[in-house]
């Protein structure tokens, strides 16, 4: 099959590249109905680890099984499936072949309450290989007082998966005792967040949706003083994509607790006309039931494809 030239000149972007790592993100490029769009929709169910099992399950009993998430990414037609090392192993050998995986390498519990958060390392690059999945995932915390630590983690990571051939996913959340919470989505921030990941080496970028709110007095005078366009949710998102090497890197945006379904689509919406290359869909597509998610994500899939406004 014939690569669409918007998958091409996305690949482009990434010259320092193998093949072998080219061939992975070019997988998940491909796959599902956003298949050679450019735009990705991925599922990922970090959450259990993350939030708790009842907190993220509870909601939708039959999300306790792991497989409960590769079928129904299956049947969404997502570009890739992401997850830590348990829920993959538990499916992997069930449904080898049938939708690219992104093992995610490290987790943060709640179990303690903490003004600086970081993450644990949960996973390797041999296991990524072993599952056959097409890229590793990795959480870093702007703002945290450990940030550092976690750049140090994962420029070393995305050096072994590269060599290996994987693609690189960067869950890029500013959060920690540096910011406050208004901060924590700030569009300042966020954009900061998007450029500080491009620069570590990510493929593919994810951040939360900004606010208009800005954060650093520095950075308010910049953004007030040359006019920046952010007052709409659509240019907010422009702005991020552009502070991602002016869009020559993946920014695809994460869809947050489960929210209702009209205000959601409209922040899908804005995704969509600020250039913004797809989302990250998590706790709103699996907290509903199997029917209500599979119509949810058919039309996040519209949208992104252009078959709906």
């Amino acid at each position: 099959m014939d690569r669409s030239p918007r998958v091409s000149e996305i690949l482009s972007w990434y010259g320092a590249d193998s093949p072998g790592t080219l061939t992975n993100l070019a997988r998940m490029l491909e796959h599902g109905r956003l298949g050679g769009t450019g735009k990705m929709l991925i599922l990922p169910v970090d959450q259990g680890f993350e939030h708790g099992p009842a907190r993220s399950f509870g909601p939708n009993p039959p999300a306790y099984d792991p497989h409960y998430h590769f079928e129904l990414a299956l049947a969404a037609g997502c570009s890739a499936y992401a997850a830590p090392l348990g829920f993959l192993e538990a499916g992997a050998r069930d449904y080898a072949g049938r939708i690219p995986l992104i093992l995610k390498l490290n987790n943060h519990d709640l179990l303690a309450d903490e003004d600086d958060p970081e993450q644990a390392i949960t996973g390797s690059v041999a296991d990524a290989l072993r599952l056959g999945a097409c890229a590793i995932g990795f959480t870093i915390y702007p703002g945290s007082a450990h940030r550092n630590a976690m750049y140090g983690q994962i420029r070393e990571i995305a050096e072994e998966a590269k060599s290996a051939g994987l693609a690189v996913v960067i869950w890029s959340y500013a959060r920690g005792s540096a910011l406050s919470k208004e901060g924590e989505t700030a569009i300042d921030v966020i954009g900061y967040a998007a450029q500080i990941a491009a620069q570590l080496g990510a493929h593919i970028i994810k951040v939360k949706l900004p606010t208009a709110h800005i954060e650093q007095p520095a950075a308010k005078k910049v953004y007030e003083s040359t006019g920046i366009p952010i007052g709409t949710a659509a240019e907010r998102v422009r702005h991020v994509v552009q502070c991602a090497f002016s869009g020559r890197r993946i920014v695809i945006f994460s869809g947050g607790a489960q929210t209702e379904e009209s205000k959601f689509l409209d922040e899908i919406r804005a995704i969509q006309a600020g250039g913004g290359f797809g989302s990250i869909v998590g706790r709103n597509a699996f907290q509903r039931s199997k029917a209500d998610a599979l119509k949810l994500l058919g039309q996040i899939t519209d949208i992104y494809s252009g078959r709906a406004g």
